[in-house]
């Protein structure tokens, strides 16, 4: 459940990526690094709803929840499912901390593989995920989004995960949808929507 918390996270910041997407030449893929460094700078908070659908080999129907996902620079990230059951993830201060339907426990992620989830996570908001020595990026286009695909470069990582997509809207800078694929071949699609920047975060968001 942690894994895919986090995996599913992924952050952060429509439709599903299809056969169209074209790649990036060199000039437009680091055009498009710089809008969304840029544009991300100022970004202190960031507020989202989302639908998570996951897909996995030995089920025949996906499982579907929603939630709201809030962060808060530079390492304070909440992840809250609502529906169909409560289970919330925090990442601050180097640990984890959850509440799975009233049931709270926490853990050291300092060293682990969820410390550089939740770097990679806290880096959409920045525009900084582009310069993670974790992962190598690669950049395509279609006619509604711009796409930026992370392949992880460790053996740590290639346990977990296979590829992820995140898919920023033309004109935009912030991610709106998330395609994950882990090692095993099931895959996560998380869609965000009624995205707040920089609106005022309640500290309980981050207590559990």
């Amino acid at each position: 459940m942690i894994k895919n918390i986090a995996f599913g996270a992924f952050l952060l910041i429509s439709g599903i990526f299809s056969g169209q997407n074209t790649v990036m030449s060199g000039a437009e893929a680091k055009a498009f690094v710089a809008k969304v460094s840029t544009e991300t700078k100022n970004i202190k908070t960031l507020q989202s709803d989302f639908t998570q659908t996951k897909k996995m080999d030995f089920l025949d129907k996906s499982i579907v929840t929603y939630g709201k996902m809030s962060l808060k620079t530079p390492n304070m990230l909440s992840w809250k499912y609502t529906k169909p059951y409560q289970y919330s993830i925090v990442f601050k201060d180097n640990k984890i901390f959850i509440n799975d339907q009233g049931k709270k426990s926490s853990m050291d992620a300092k060293s682990k593989t969820f410390e550089k989830i939740n770097k990679l996570i806290v880096g959409s908001s920045n525009g900084q995920m582009f310069n993670d020595p974790e992962f190598s990026v690669s950049y395509f286009k279609n006619a509604n989004s711009n796409i930026a695909k992370f392949t992880p470069k460790s053996a740590q990582l290639l346990k977990y995960i296979k590829q992820i997509e995140l898919s920023f809207p033309k004109g935009q800078s912030t991610v709106s949808q998330v395609n994950m694929t882990e090692a095993s071949g099931d895959t996560t699609n998380i869609v965000f929507k009624n995205t707040k920047i920089n609106a005022p975060i309640a500290a309980s968001e981050f207590s559990l």
